[in-house]
């Protein structure tokens, strides 16, 4: 019982210390257990394992030049093209919550279907085309391989325009 009693006393007094150390003998030490840090985004800015993981990408930006970048498997477009400091903005990071990482894809991957929140989030993005996706939802898989997305001319940031994320 006495192993399991929490004290508080006030050191200030002499009488009090000396109780203090009366229980040097109990077993009052405490373990703690932790786990190991990631910083946000971590994943993103690794490189792929294995020649298998990886996912060729063309970005077509907006003055026309291509770009391209190598992702791997399970890689975030919007991340990606932060690694790359390509311009896609992604004010919100990633929480479905803007347009600023809209792209157009250009190839004829067959992606997911968007999901209702990412389709309502595209009817309110400048320059809306019928192969319209937000970055931040493509996520990298080998089906991808060759994947040509192009910037629009520009988004809509209620934000800052221009604000891109720095990694923490």
């Amino acid at each position: 019982m006495l192993n399991r009693l929490l004290l508080f006393v006030n050191i200030s007094s002499p009488r009090n210390l000396n109780r203090i150390n009366n229980f040097k003998d109990l077993n009052l030490v405490r373990q703690i257990f932790t786990s190991i840090t990631l910083n946000h985004g971590e994943y993103e800015w690794q490189d792929p394992k294995s020649v298998d993981e990886v996912v060729n990408v063309t970005v077509v930006l907006k003055d026309g030049s291509k770009q391209q970048i190598k992702g791997k498997v399970g890689d975030n477009l919007l991340y990606l093209a932060h690694r790359y400091e390509i311009p896609m903005e992604g004010a919100c990071e990633a929480s479905l919550a803007c347009t600023t990482c809209h792209v157009y894809v250009n190839t004829v991957h067959t992606l997911p279907e968007a999901d209702e929140k990412e389709e309502d989030l595209l009817d309110m993005a400048p320059f809306l085309k019928e192969n319209s996706r937000l970055g931040c939802q493509i996520i990298l898989s080998k089906e991808l391989e060759g994947l040509e997305v192009e910037l629009p001319k520009a988004t809509r940031n209620f934000y800052v325009d221009g604000h891109t994320p720095k990694p923490h």
